[in-house]
């Protein structure tokens, strides 16, 4: 499917104790507590780049979020990442990013910019 602005694509998760055990052993971050940590927000953002939108061959080039509210453990949280411009001659896509809680509380929002060049039909 051809990329176009507006183009959105989301994921949900739940998050718990034992994911934050392996996100310390794999990285030694450390304990968050009962929130779930922003590396595993900001994984949410880079599957969805990778898999959905614009999908398999994209390059992760840039990342910025800003984090609001914690994300509570047990209780799904909802990724979107949502196409704002489009540069065709730069292979290029822009999205935005966001979190939220089931509630509708913002966990996070940010930008994203990835090359989508090896990205099949997504410049047709």
């Amino acid at each position: 499917m051809p990329l176009s602005e507006g183009l959105s694509a989301q994921t949900t998760r739940t998050f718990t104790r034992a994911d934050i055990d392996a996100l310390q052993r794999l990285t030694g971050a450390p304990d968050s507590g009962t929130s779930v940590p922003e590396a595993l927000i900001n994984g949410m953002f880079s599957y969805l780049l990778g898999v959905d939108l614009p999908g398999q061959g994209t390059n992760y080039l840039k990342q910025e979020t800003e984090f609001l509210a914690d994300a509570p453990l047990d209780a799904p949280v909802t990724a979107t990442v949502e196409i704002t411009r489009l540069r065709p001659d730069k292979h290029l896509v822009d999205l935005a990013t966001t979190c939220r809680t089931q509630d509708g509380t913002l966990v996070a929002r940010g930008r994203a910019l990835v090359l989508a060049r090896d990205v099949a039909g997504a410049f047709a």
